[in-house]
């Protein structure tokens, strides 16, 4: 897709540590110090006013080029601090029957290594970026861009283009300018840190549809509004889990006739891995105690039918009895409301054991 991205392997792992390594941060990302109230609940549909939005721009960790283009551009501060809490709830939720849910704790020495969890924080973090950069383009939240008006469909002299579709076009040429497209590296982990940013970003493109509707005499269709909408987030969440269970491990080749390294994928008889492959470089950590990358699998809700074997690790589960308060015996009553009665429920509840 982009022939590279930042200058360096450690910059462009800054993709999505910015704040930990903050002279030579790329922007901001799940840093694993930012606390979760600082994500902001879901983004409003006008753009800053005034210098509101230069405020905005210095509270996030990015490069001087990039607070630049944060101050020129005003609700892209607002936008990249959206893309952030959408990448962290997808990313906890897609995890959280895992042994790595995604914490917080651990996040920064994470990144500092080749693991799948490495790739798929890489990979949400883009998609989630170029999802929230399209929406709001189509939203009217950002000034510089609006819907996408230019589709490549069939027959679109007979299609009238009613709606604001998201502009995923724009976003993904914003996003080339603002991470600073640099010739490819030679580095074997920025060319699998940059593989995998692309793969997040080709995940948010298969999902953008063509909707239509229809306008005519008795439904007709002799004119058809159409604009292009991006799937729920959640789906796109949905798909780079199921790329991280199918992840390629891959080491560097050089190519006999360019004299280049290239990547290789060790169960593919030796073939490069596709473009909507997630890579990693070694094997992940158990994740079943504390460690520098996650606080371990001890106290962990489990499912005692389906997860705790595997979460807890074989330490076995502690089991407890919780009361839970609802509504139960309602009738309606003339007129007009409805009443019930207050009923607890037993239930059982399992959390993996410390040791």
């Amino acid at each position: 897709m982009w022939p590279g991205l930042p200058r360096t392997a450690r910059l462009l792992r800054a993709f999505v540590l910015c704040v930990l390594l903050s002279h030579t941060a790329a922007y901001f990302g799940l840093t694993g110090r930012e606390p979760l109230v600082f994500l902001p609940a879901p983004m409003s549909n006008e753009p800053p006013s005034g210098k509101a939005h230069l405020k905005q721009c210095e509270q996030l960790t990015l490069t001087r080029r990039q607070k630049r283009l944060c101050r020129r551009e005003p609700g892209l501060a607002e936008t990249l601090r959206e893309s952030v809490r959408l990448s962290l709830l997808e990313c906890r939720y897609q995890f959280r029957n895992e042994r790595w849910n995604c914490s917080m704790d651990g996040r920064g020495s994470l990144l500092k290594r080749g693991f799948k969890e490495t790739a798929f924080l890489l990979a949400i973090s883009s998609a989630a970026l170029s999802h929230a950069l399209a929406k709001a383009c189509s939203s009217g939240r950002m000034e510089r861009c609006t819907c996408d008006d230019s589709p490549d469909l069939q027959h679109r002299e007979a299609w009238q283009w009613g709606v604001c579709g998201d502009n995923l076009k724009y976003s993904t040429k914003f996003l080339k300018n603002f991470l600073g497209q640099k010739r490819a590296s030679k580095d074997l982990r920025a060319q699998i840190d940059t593989h995998n940013i692309n793969v997040g970003i080709r995940a948010v493109k298969s999902g953008l549809k063509t909707t239509c509707k229809c306008h005519g005499v008795s439904g007709s269709c002799a004119v058809r509004t159409c604009w292009k909408q991006l799937s729920p987030f959640h789906d796109t969440g949905r798909l780079l889990k199921y790329r991280y269970d199918s992840a390629v491990r891959v080491l560097s080749v050089t190519n006999a006739a360019t004299g280049e390294a290239e990547l290789t994928g060790s169960r593919r008889q030796g073939l490069g891995p596709r473009p909507t492959d997630l890579v990693y470089l070694e094997d992940s950590p158990s994740f079943c105690r504390p460690s520098r990358y996650s606080p371990g699998t001890g106290g962990r809700p489990c499912s005692k039918d389906t997860s705790c074997q595997s979460l807890c690790c074989g330490r076995g589960y502690n089991t407890a009895l919780r009361h839970t308060a609802l509504s139960c015996h309602c009738q309606v009553r003339w007129c007009c409301h409805v009443e019930c009665q207050t009923c607890l429920r037993e239930e059982e509840v399992y959390t993996c054991k410390q040791h």
